[in-house]
C-alpha cells in the first residue's frame, strides 16, 4: 500500500513537471485569463452557450469549475482595488452578486487571449455592449437602472482585464495543477 501511495506520487510530480515544461515552451503571444459566468448566466441557463463561443472562436479551456461563492472568495475577487476605482458601495454590490448563486469559473488559453475574450464579452454595460459579444446578445441592464435599484449590474459574466490581473485572478480561483496543458485541433494553426 505504501509503495502504490509512494509512486502515485511519483506520477503526479511528473505529470506537473511536464506541464510547467510546456507552459514555460508556450509562445509569449499564447496566453491564459480567467472567465467566471456570474449567477445571473448560470440561473438564465446560459453556460453552454457562452462556453461554446469561446470553443468556437478556438480558444483552450484548460480549467473549470463551478461553485458557490463565500464572501471571502468573494472579496479575494473583487479586492480593495475595486473599491478605490469606483467606490466602497459597488465593491459591496459585486460581492454581494457573486455570492448570489453558483458561479462557474474558468480559465480560456489562446493567442491574445486577454483581448480576444474582452471583446468577445463585450462592454461591461450591457446597454452598450455591441451586437454579437456575449453581453449584447444576452443582456440589456444600464448602470441607471441598476443604481436605482441599488443592486449588482447584471451582465452575465467576468473576464480579466489585464495580463497582470489575469494572473491575480487565476490563483485566486485555481491551483496551478489545476491548469491543463493538452493539444486540440486549434494548436496546429497556433502553435
Amino acid at each position: 500500500m505504501r509503495q502504490e501511495k509512494k509512486y502515485g506520487t511519483v506520477l503526479i510530480r511528473m505529470a506537473k513537471k511536464k506541464q510547467t515544461q510546456a507552459r514555460s515552451r508556450r509562445p509569449e503571444t499564447i496566453e491564459q485569463t480567467l472567465v467566471v459566468i456570474k449567477p445571473d448566466g448560470v440561473q438564465r441557463g446560459l453556460v453552454g452557450e457562452i462556453l461554446q463561443r469561446f470553443e468556437k472562436a478556438g480558444l483552450k479551456i484548460v480549467a473549470m469549475r463551478m461553485r458557490w461563492v463565500d464572501e471571502t472568495h468573494a472579496k479575494k475577487h473583487y479586492t480593495e482595488d475595486l473599491a478605490k476605482r469606483r467606490g466602497q458601495h459597488v465593491r459591496d454590490v459585486m460581492v454581494d452578486f457573486l455570492k448570489s448563486g453558483p458561479v462557474v469559473a474558468f480559465v480560456v488559453e489562446g493567442v491574445d487571449a486577454i483581448e480576444n475574450v474582452r471583446k468577445m464579452i463585450g462592454s461591461t454595460e450591457p446597454k452598450a455592449a455591441l451586437p454579437g459579444t456575449i453581453r449584447g446578445d444576452y443582456a440589456h441592464v444600464a448602470f441607471r437602472h441598476a443604481d436605482a435599484q441599488k443592486k449588482a449590474v447584471g451582465n452575465l459574466i467576468h473576464a480579466s482585464s489585464d495580463a497582470t490581473d489575469a494572473y491575480n485572478e487565476i490563483l485566486v480561483w485555481f491551483n496551478e495543477d489545476e491548469l491543463f496543458d493538452y493539444k486540440t485541433v486549434h494548436d496546429a494553426f497556433t502553435l
